[in-house]
This record gives C-alpha cells, sequence and structure tokens, in this order.
C-alpha cells in the first residue's frame, strides 16, 4: 500500500516503482479515480485505487499541512493520526481488510476525520 498526501505529484512521477502486483494506492483528492488512473504509469500492479478529499475533511481545523516531522524517527509535532492522516487511514480501511476505520479511530486524534475518510472514500477496484 502506498499513500500519496497530494495528487500533484501523480503526474510525472512514477509512484508506484517497486510496489508489487496487487498493490493499493491512496490519493488525497477531489479527483474522480478514473482522472487519477490516467496520470498513472505502471497501473496495471494496483488491485485499488482509493481517492479520499483528506485535505476538505481537516480543513480549517488547523491540522490541514503536511507534517514529515514523524518520519525518520522525528518526533510528531501534531499528534498521531491528527492531521491528514487520520482521514487518509479512514480511507485506506475502506479499501482494505487489513483493519478497520474503528481500530484506526481508537488511536487517532481526530476520530471524525477517520470516520468520514472511510464515509467519503471512493474506492476503484482494477
Amino acid at each position: 500500500m502506498s499513500i500519496v498526501m497530494d495528487d500533484t505529484i501523480v503526474k510525472g512521477i512514477d509512484i508506484l516503482r517497486g510496489m508489487p502486483k496487487g498493490g493499493v494506492l491512496v490519493v488525497n483528492t477531489k479527483r474522480d479515480p478514473d482522472e487519477i488512473l490516467k496520470l498513472i504509469p505502471n497501473k496495471d500492479v494496483l488491485s485499488k485505487l482509493i481517492c479520499v478529499d483528506a485535505t476538505g475533511i481537516v480543513g480549517g481545523t488547523g491540522m490541514e499541512s503536511l507534517d514529515f516531522m514523524g518520519s525518520e524517527g522525528g518526533v510528531e509535532a501534531l499528534a498521531v493520526g491528527a492531521g491528514l492522516s487520520a482521514a487518509l487511514a479512514g480511507a485506506a480501511a475502506k479499501g482494505t481488510d487489513r483493519f478497520t476505520a474503528d481500530n484506526v479511530a481508537a488511536v487517532a486524534a481526530n476520530k471524525s476525520a477517520v470516520k468520514e475518510g472511510n464515509k467519503t472514500a471512493v474506492v476503484k477496484s482494477l
């Protein structure tokens, strides 16, 4: 599974390089999955594309910024599951059987964003 925080990088970057066949892609976007698919090379490795407007879900809360402090051993500046990641994790739960939105919401700071991401995500099976 790969998660793209900003749909502008879908075009021009091989975001699926190295993904094994049967992979799942989650994209933060207002666009329709078919529109996103037109921009992705190597889409034949995907089993599912999940699109959700995570920015719209958390917009105006002060949590919509991209914060990479939690990567590479940094300290989380917001909280786990507080920003875009809450809505994206909820969307990922809708399109996979690896975890549920309730499991994610149990540990996320922004439980409503998890649930809204799960509710509004568009899942396209390929």
